[in-house]
């Protein structure tokens, strides 16, 4: 079974997120494709990136994780982890994109995975 990548963003935590996206507009070229807030966070997807902005007391959680990825199904990524060996860290929760869940698999990559909605997939294309 494999699951279908729509993509992956490289996270980066930065003080103030109004702040930080000129920069990163320029350097993608592309404007903010999704802005949110989630808990304690304001959240933004700029070309490869997602921009975590928030108090160091808010942002603690999520600093070990390397990677969000965007898949079709969350519960693929469920039975992969499984067969695996990995550990759910986080979730399946509702977010404002869709569902997520965090999970560290073996050898020590955490990785968070979201199955968007249907409104939230359409700023893929």
């Amino acid at each position: 079974m494999t699951v279908s990548v729509l993509a992956t963003l490289a996270r980066v935590s930065v003080d103030d997120l109004d702040a930080a996206l000129p920069t990163f507009v320029e350097l993608t070229g592309e404007q903010p494709r999704l802005r949110f807030t989630y808990r304690d966070l304001e959240l933004a997807s700029v070309g490869g990136y997602l921009l975590l902005a928030g108090s160091e007391e808010a942002l603690a959680p999520y600093r070990g994780t390397h990677a969000t990825t965007i898949v079709d199904s969350l519960d693929h990524v469920l039975h992969i982890t499984e067969a695996h060996g990995g550990r759910i860290l986080d979730g399946p929760n509702d977010v404002p994109t869709g569902r997520n869940l965090t999970v560290r698999h073996p050898g020590g990559a955490t990785i968070e995975y979201v199955e968007f909605h249907e409104t939230a997939r359409s700023t893929l294309a």
